[in-house]
């Protein structure tokens, strides 16, 4: 899954760090997101959808296709 953590957070000016604080979570965890290392939980995906006022959808991008 791709997602636009990062574009979203540097757009907003905003550190790993302060992303992370605003959302409870650790730098780490937010650095993971951003790397494609880690999805987050859909709590936290739609904490992020909040704080930078987009649809969860414009932040993560599923890209499966059904098998037919």
């Amino acid at each position: 899954m791709k997602n636009t953590v990062k574009s979203l957070r540097e757009a907003s000016g905003w550190s790993q760090g302060e992303l992370a604080k605003r959302l409870g979570v650790s730098r780490q965890t937010i650095n993971a997101v951003e790397t494609d290392k880690y999805d987050p939980s859909l709590p936290l995906a739609l904490r992020m959808a909040i704080v930078f006022a987009v649809p969860v959808t414009q932040i993560f991008i599923d890209e499966w296709e059904p098998k037919q």
